[in-house]
């Protein structure tokens, strides 16, 4: 049985829930779901430019997990960026 999930800090919450290409209506395109939590961590360390180990002291985890949810929402970004999918910020995950 895998161990529970602890809970993390997050202290926003966004302007807009979706993203996507411009010219395109959203039900013809695929959705990357990226979680609160993968939000909070592009908005610490890209937006207001922390360093790893102050986000994640903030978000009350430890660096390395820090480190393996700022890759997973990079890639996700990335993904629909390139690929020309839409965003969706999930909240309830």
């Amino acid at each position: 049985m895998p161990r529970p999930r602890s809970c993390r800090r997050i202290r926003f919450q966004p302007k807009a829930h979706y993203f996507k290409p411009q010219g395109i209506p959203l039900r013809s395109l695929e959705v990357v779901e990226l979680s609160l939590e993968e939000a909070e961590a592009i908005r610490l360390k890209h937006v207001l430019g922390l360093e790893q180990i102050e986000c994640a002291r903030r978000m009350n985890t430890s660096q390395s997990t820090f480190q393996r949810i700022l890759s997973s929402a990079s890639k996700k970004i990335a993904t629909a960026i390139i690929q020309g999918q839409a965003i969706k910020i999930v909240t309830g995950k």
